[in-house]
């Protein structure tokens, strides 16, 4: 079996949601367990830190993988979604899975796929957890798929569960309202398992409280913990990651505070400083070209794209131009709504199931005064503003994970 024979296996035998959305989506931990069985609990092999949250779980992610490795532990990555290639997902000190490996676990689970059809995430999971107990790792830093409660990564007992912010994403699966959602993600703090939440919201901030004292544990809000200290820089442009440096710095605190970690404050300051080096994290205010100035973030949702937008406040520019393409099976008015106005907007959709088509993202955008043309690939749209791109202009490339994975 070659690599492009198990990726096909993958993406078309068992359901991807970061293609076709809610239909690949499996309620309940049924197929993760029976997994778990038959692969032989890997994940007892090693320790892990589990990290949910709306918005900022994979910066999180990445960023603690990364202090981790400086501090000299053998660390494996699970993130999600990829960007230009599945590998993306699994990582052990930033290095992806090899082709060999997927190709090897693809050609094991085949009748397993057959048999249980477990969803794209499911199978990748096992994957993940079944390649760093085989590559000995000495910690795993996990990302919840989506929600917490239900997601397949939460068969796993962490040594800390981080849970970044709470905002309005996947309500069709985690709950119309903040306070639903956050139950969902709550559902990752487990008994006497230390929990860290990002920042402390009004609407949502008693759900953890109320879930860590069912559970008997200790609750840490970083953003009271950590308001006052000095944050290390970061390799990760954009200002909306000095919360999630807040958020990993509690993670650290309470990690060493454990004692089954040796975690040297150069080992802090080295991690941040190279996250995007060490781990390979892509996609987050990230600088594409200097000459046209192309820089694209992977903001999608409201919050998201509310951060997105507070930094383009920040950015200098003579012309604000904007590549955007959007997913079909979300509510994107308040998105529109927090864009900026005084911008050239390209419309545009990536080459998936689930993109948006862009006349219709066209038409919503102009509800909200958002102007300009449209163009049928991501490409055309490029092509386009570099050729409408004269000094001092900013292209702005975002929307969706996929309209950025396109760009890259």
């Amino acid at each position: 079996m070659n690599y492009s024979n198990a990726i096909e296996i993958l993406y078309n035998q068992a359901p991807m949601f970061q293609n076709i959305g809610k239909r690949a989506y499996k309620t309940g931990l049924e197929t993760t367990y029976e997994l778990d069985e038959i692969f032989q609990h890997p994940h007892h092999k090693f320790r892990t830190i589990h990290v949910a949250g709306t918005n900022g779980k994979g910066s999180c992610s990445h960023l603690t993988a990364a202090v981790l490795q400086s501090a000299g532990y053998k660390v494996g990555l699970y993130t999600s979604p990829h960007l230009k290639d599945f590998r993306e997902r699994i990582r052990i000190n930033g290095e992806m899975i090899s082709e060999e490996a997927v190709c090897e676990f693809v050609e094991l689970a085949q009748p397993i796929i057959a048999e249980l059809q477990p969803s794209f995430f499911e199978i990748t999971t096992a994957m993940a957890f079944r390649y760093f107990a085989m590559q000995n790792v000495d910690v795993a830093v996990i990302e919840v798929g989506l929600g917490g409660r239900l997601d397949c990564t939460n068969i796993i007992t962490p040594e800390i569960s981080i849970i970044t912010n709470i905002s309005i994403d996947h309500t069709d699966l985690l709950g119309a309202t903040l306070p639903e959602i956050a139950r969902e993600k709550a559902g990752i703090i487990k008994h006497s398992i230390p929990a860290i939440i990002g920042e402390r919201q009004p609407e949502v901030a008693q759900v953890f409280i109320d879930k860590a004292a069912e559970v008997k544990t200790e609750l840490y809000f970083a953003s009271d913990e950590m308001a006052d200290a000095e944050l290390p820089k970061c390799e990760m442009k954009g200002y909306y990651q000095d919360r999630n440096r807040r958020t990993v710095l509690t993670a650290i605190r309470e990690l060493r505070r454990q004692g089954h970690f040796i975690i040297p404050d150069q080992a802090i300051i080295d991690g941040f400083a190279q996250v995007c080096h060490l781990t390979g994290i892509m996609g987050r205010w990230q600088l594409i070209s200097e000459n046209p100035r192309i820089i694209c973030d992977t903001g999608h949702n409201e919050a998201g794209i509310k951060f997105v937008a507070e930094q383009l406040l920040h950015e200098k520019y003579n012309n604000l131009r904007i590549i955007i393409g959007m997913v079909s099976d979300k509510k994107i008015d308040k998105v529109l709504a927090l864009l900026p106005k005084n911008a050239i907007y390209y419309f545009t959709k990536a080459q998936i199931p689930r993109a948006l088509n862009e006349i219709d993202l066209q038409n919503q955008a102009m509800e909200y005064g958002l102007q300009g043309n449209t163009y049928p690939t991501i490409k055309q749209a490029l092509e386009q503003a570099k050729q409408d791109y004269s000094e001092g202009d900013l292209i702005f490339v975002g929307g969706s994970n996929f309209t950025v994975a396109e760009i890259l």
